[in-house]
């Protein structure tokens, strides 16, 4: 079977490779499941709030209405996309939305769009017709890697957004998501104005390859897979889960005949780290708009697979266990610390344990590593438990185009 993957953006551009056959899952019926019975709301003051839902019912529209407070639609002139909010000050005079790369990227001009809007869900009264208020938030780009197709915008000092109901969204540990548990993608679908469509993750964590924005690089993304409909506009929008917390940003599809209901979604992990690395090094800098990435210096192997049934949950885990390759030269971080076979355990960065249980896990936790930083790496060599530190130079850094 022949598929092509496509960047759901409105007047995306189609971009193709060869999938295998896939198994196909129906989208779920949401009448069938049960309404949730536990929720909280914690008012902290007249801006400021949280919601919990609790995560192990079904979900329903109180999970779907705390993912519409965060959840935004975008306009760039030439095409429509959507966005989470990030993170947002206390007074609302400040607000990052998180998108994907390529919504914000206008390919004729091969430049960031110059003119980009965002509306918070229900303030979209420009889809209507309505003329007699202008509910739009001008957005500035703050930065963004292609590498990672994500991209982060800043909105400053807007009535619309100040005046509001709006919140930032809550993120879920992407390393948790089981397979069939709920997906919710809340996006600008077709540019028609924010909608949510209900299904589930079917796969974790797999490998896609599509064409970048410069329609020149291929890039290799590491996604989740939902039949959750989505559709052109849907584009960094948020995938939730029945908490209404964000588990993934939707950034593709498979298109083709005999193709339904595959989407993707870089994992919320991946998103929440990078977009916190634009924010460190290019939130009040006029220079290059980049995320960067601290490197160990080491290439890292698969040596045995397996699974784990978590007794607590009652999830079924897929594991690996991780083992240093080799080092890349003398200049690596790495170099005169790490050795070949040492077995990864653990990344402790700055005072926070990124366990290590899977290959990708190691580079998704050097994300967060900055120069400076302390890095501790819990390997085992031979019989023996190691807590190695690495030391982290402004050479070890390179830019995430």
């Amino acid at each position: 079977m022949k598929t092509k993957i496509i960047s759901c953006f409105l007047l995306a551009v189609m971009l193709c490779f060869s999938l295998s056959s896939c198994l196909f899952i129906d989208l779920l019926d949401s009448s069938e499941e049960p309404e949730i019975q536990n929720v909280t709301v914690n008012v902290d003051n007249v801006n400021n709030y949280e919601v919990s839902v609790n995560s192990s019912a079904a979900v329903s529209e109180l999970a779907a209405s705390k993912a519409l407070m965060s959840s935004v639609s975008i306009s760039t002139g030439n095409a429509s996309g959507s966005g989470v909010i990030f993170k947002m000050s206390e007074d609302k005079s400040e607000a990052y939305i998180l998108t994907n790369y390529h919504v914000v990227y206008d390919s004729q001009t091969r430049a960031i769009s110059k003119s980009i809007k965002a509306y918070l869900y229900g303030m979209e009264s420009h889809l209507y017709g309505d003329k007699s208020f202008d509910y739009s938030m001008n957005a500035t780009y703050l930065g963004g890697t292609m590498e990672y197709d994500l991209a982060v915008l800043k909105v400053t000092a807007s009535p619309i957004l100040m005046e509001s109901s709006a919140r930032a969204c809550d993120f879920a540990d992407s390393n948790k998501v089981a397979i069939l548990e709920t997906a919710m993608a809340v996006g600008n679908a077709a540019g028609a104005g924010i909608s949510v469509t209900l299904g589930r993750i079917n796969v974790d964590s797999e490998s896609i390859s599509i064409l970048a924005t410069d329609e020149r690089t291929t890039l290799s993304l590491r996604v989740m897979r939902t039949d959750a409909a989505v559709n052109g506009g849907n584009s960094g929008g948020g995938l939730f889960n029945a908490s209404g917390e964000v588990i993934g940003i939707v950034n593709a599809k498979s298109a083709g005949s005999g193709t339904d209901n595959i989407g993707y979604a870089i994992p919320s992990n991946v998103a929440k780290y990078i977009a916190e690395n634009i924010i460190y090094y290019c939130d009040g800098f006029s220079g290059d708009k980049y995320a960067y990435k601290c490197m160990l210096g080491v290439n890292v192997e698969i040596v045995a697979l397996y699974t784990d049934y978590d007794t607590e949950t009652g999830k079924l885990v897929r594991k690996e266990t991780v083992k240093i390759k080799d080092i890349v030269d003398q200049s690596s971080a790495a170099f005169g610390i790490l050795k070949s076979g040492d077995v990864i355990n653990s990344i402790k960065i700055d005072g926070k344990v990124y366990e290590v249980t899977r290959m990708f896990h190691v580079t998704d936790a050097m994300l967060n590593a900055r120069v400076g930083s302390e890095v501790i790496i819990n390997v085992t060599r031979g019989a023996e438990a190691l807590d190695l530190t690495i030391p982290i130079k402004s050479s070890h850094t390179t830019r995430i185009n």
